[in-house]
């Protein structure tokens, strides 16, 4: 394919990433600035890594492929070249390694010193556990937050890899980003971007934080306001085994709750904390009643803060999200739109997720300028796939 700069529609157009290719939360956030309008060009390892690619990977959309050796000093060198004119370089190699390729903060920002260097990690930079391997459910375990996940008392239950690498990960590295370019913009320079897994989830609980401040805490599941327990802030079971969520927290939404479920004179009331087993029953007892599909069409577009649990299957069909254009088929693939949304500089989905590691080795290197990428390519330097 031709690739030419300054395609991209959204608010970041014009703005030039360099990503070393990892896998999760890295791919994700330059996902987001692709989304957003910027030209980000993909450095991969040749023949690619395990997790990282493939022509569904939706985490690689709306940016050209490169396979570069970096093991080889030639490879940083043309790495330093796209660094020059860029405004973003983005990694997710474990503390030092970047540093030994030649292409950690220093070398970069000897070439560029507005560069601003992101850093994405499950640990961090330094600390006792910064060279450790870890995923996920490791970096949100010690933290707090996984502690208090789900309703089962015995065991948390964690959220496939949404609360770490992507909560507190990969949505923290857009933000430090984002914040280091406008600072940029001011001093003149650049910084490195510290964005860790455990920081940026630690950060995303903070209001459990606050309510273990004011002694309204109880530190175990299916205890609290918003886990689970309280009743009516809860999921119960159909009766075509399928699950309602109910969040009636206010004593508004409470009512309206109530009274559509036809129990409101036989319910305890909001504040009667002593008969919250019985409510939970009789909440139990009359969602299991009906079916999925009569609770939504009773509950749905009400106060009462109910929704039904629907697979991602149907969720792409959900009659509010189709009517936002939530998700859209691209490049025969179901996917969500960029997000956030704006009211002039609208984003949009580019380019589809490369099929192998270096697809787009040639075209992408020399519409960001290198020069003799017939030379990268016959010397093994560069590799197109």
């Amino acid at each position: 394919m031709t690739i030419e700069l300054g395609q991209g529609t959204g608010p970041l157009r014009g703005l030039k990433v360099v990503e070393i290719a990892g896998i999760g939360p890295g791919p994700h956030a330059c996902m987001i600035l692709a989304d957003l309008g910027a030209d980000v060009i993909r450095i991969e390892r040749p023949g690619g890594q395990a997790l990282a690619g493939g022509e569904t990977m939706l985490l690689n959309r709306g940016r050209p492929s490169v396979a570069l050796n970096l093991k080889d000093p030639a490879a940083a060198q043309v790495v330093l070249e796209l660094v020059k004119d860029a405004d973003v370089l983005v990694e997710g190699m474990r503390p030092g390694v970047c540093e030994r390729l030649g292409i950690g903060p220093a070398d970069c920002h000897a070439v560029n010193p507005k560069l601003v260097y992101g850093r994405m990690t499950g640990w961090g930079q330094e600390g006792p556990l910064a060279q450790a391997a870890g995923h996920d459910m490791n970096y949100i375990a010690i933290t707090g937050a996984l502690f208090g996940l789900g309703q089962d008392k015995s065991r948390p239950h964690f959220p496939t890899n949404l609360v770490g690498d992507f909560g507190g990960g990969s949505t923290y590295l857009v933000i430090g980003i984002l914040a280091a370019l406008l600072e940029a913009k001011v001093s003149g320079q650049g910084q490195v971007v510290d964005a860790a897994i455990v920081d940026g989830t630690a950060h995303l609980n903070a209001m459990t934080n606050a309510f273990a401040a004011s002694g309204g805490y109880r530190e175990e599941r299916a205890a609290n306001l918003l886990d689970g327990g309280v009743p009516f802030y809860d999921i119960y079971e159909t009766s075509d085994g399928k699950h309602m969520s109910v969040g009636a927290l206010e004593a508004q939404f409470f009512d309206a709750l109530v009274t559509l479920l036809g129990v409101k004179d036989t319910c305890p009331g909001q504040a009667d904390l002593d008969r919250y087993d019985e409510m939970r029953q009789i909440f139990t007892d009359t969602f299991k009643s009906r079916t999925q599909a009569e609770w939504i069409e009773l509950f749905e577009g009400t106060d009462a803060c109910v929704a039904g649990i629907v697979p991602i299957s149907e969720a792409v069909r959900h009659p509010h999200l189709v009517a936002r254009e939530t998700f859209v088929e691209r490049h025969g693939m179901m996917q969500p739109q960029p997000a956030p949304r704006f009211s002039r500089t609208t984003p949009s989905i580019t380019t589809p997720p490369s099929k192998a590691a270096g697809e787009h080795t040639r075209e992408a290197l020399e519409a960001w300028g290198i020069a003799d990428v017939d030379g990268l390519l016959e010397r093994g330097i560069a590799v197109q796939a």
